[in-house]
């Protein structure tokens, strides 16, 4: 899209803010047709519209789960999800943590993750869904977000060329597994001390 790291987080917080009624920061210096497109998503099965390359701090320290379940950046990351996008339908994490329902690495058992649901998979949660995961992009450095998954392709911090990948997911027939029906994310886990 040919944007600023800075220019992508406001385009999409305000595109985030204008789905939910709320008035948006000014983006005069973005092209409309720029905005329109994040706001859009990406048609049938084009795949994401925007990528910002990553940044994978390298000195964070571990950090436990407390008591919603969530690291303190895991509860970061939600309270910036809400502040841009109102209540959410969350999941993947509970107080005390969460030890099931999720594959063997799950991030969710660490506190580092966080579901974003947008049921049933339809066109519309799709546009909802690809809003979001373009946020998340967009501020993932400033969340400390190691990865995005969404609609069958991933996003990594890791990555040096700042694509969004194809998701291998273990049940190619299951919605969920493909996360068609929510978004996830999770933030680093940083390094021992």
């Amino acid at each position: 899209m040919g944007l600023s790291r800075d220019q992508a987080k406001l385009a999409t917080t305000a595109v985030a803010l204008q789905a939910r009624g709320v008035a948006a920061p000014d983006t005069s210096g973005i092209d409309s047709a720029v905005l329109q497109r994040l706001a859009d998503g990406p048609s049938g099965g084009a795949g994401p519209s925007l990528a910002c390359r990553g940044s994978a701090a390298r000195d964070l320290p571990v950090e436990d789960i407390g008591a919603t379940g969530l690291t303190p950046r895991a509860e970061q990351l939600r309270g910036a999800l809400t502040e841009a996008f109102g209540n959410q339908s969350l999941g993947g994490f509970a107080p005390g943590g969460v030890d099931q329902g999720h594959g063997a690495d799950s991030t969710h058992y660490d506190g580092r993750a966080i579901d974003v649901f947008f049921r049933p998979v339809t066109e519309e949660n799709r546009r909802q869904g690809w809003i979001l995961a373009h946020w998340l992009v967009a501020h993932a450095e400033d969340l400390d977000i190691q990865y995005v998954i969404f609609d069958d392709r991933f996003w990594s911090a890791h990555s040096s060329r700042a694509q969004w990948r194809d998701y291998d997911a273990p049940e190619p027939g299951n919605e969920i597994l493909r996360h068609l029906d929510h978004v996830h994310v999770d933030v680093l886990g940083g390094s021992p001390g």
